[in-house]
């Protein structure tokens, strides 16, 4: 079966060799999609030191940014925010955000309300806390 390789031009450039998402019949499926903005290595509510290292970071900016990169790509596929099937949640620190994160979720995700599932896991390719995988029907 082929399947389309997609891309936004709004959401932030992909960090490899990847597409934003693959459409496969009427199903899309998204790569990881962290907060970052497009053009820019700045990201939302992080502060780095010279090295790189994260100083700090509010899960909140993070949040509220990777939901909109998010229904950037969805909008650019075809697709939307309420055709949302399945979501899987990385989060870097999930005693520290879980709870300010799952309360916006919950804004976001009023009206449609995909499966999802949240990890914890060390660390992401970039100083980020807080990574998307979706699926959605197109």
């Amino acid at each position: 079966m082929m399947s389309d390789k997609l891309n936004s031009n709004r959401a932030p450039e992909p960090v490899g060799l990847y597409p934003h998402a693959r459409k496969v019949g009427n199903l899309l499926f998204l790569s990881g999609v962290g907060p970052r903005e497009r053009g820019t290595k700045k990201i939302p509510g992080v502060e780095l030191d010279a090295e790189g290292n994260i100083l700090s970071y509010n899960i909140e900016a993070q949040c509220h940014s990777v939901f909109k990169n998010v229904k950037l790509i969805l909008e650019d596929a075809g697709s939307s925010w309420d055709q949302l099937v399945d979501v899987t949640v990385f989060l870097t620190n999930m005693k520290a955000d879980f709870k300010t994160y799952n309360r916006i979720y919950a804004e976001y995700f009023k009206e449609n309300q995909p499966c999802r599932t949240t990890v914890e896991i060390n660390s992401l390719p970039t100083p980020i806390a807080i990574e998307l995988k979706c699926i959605a029907t197109i």
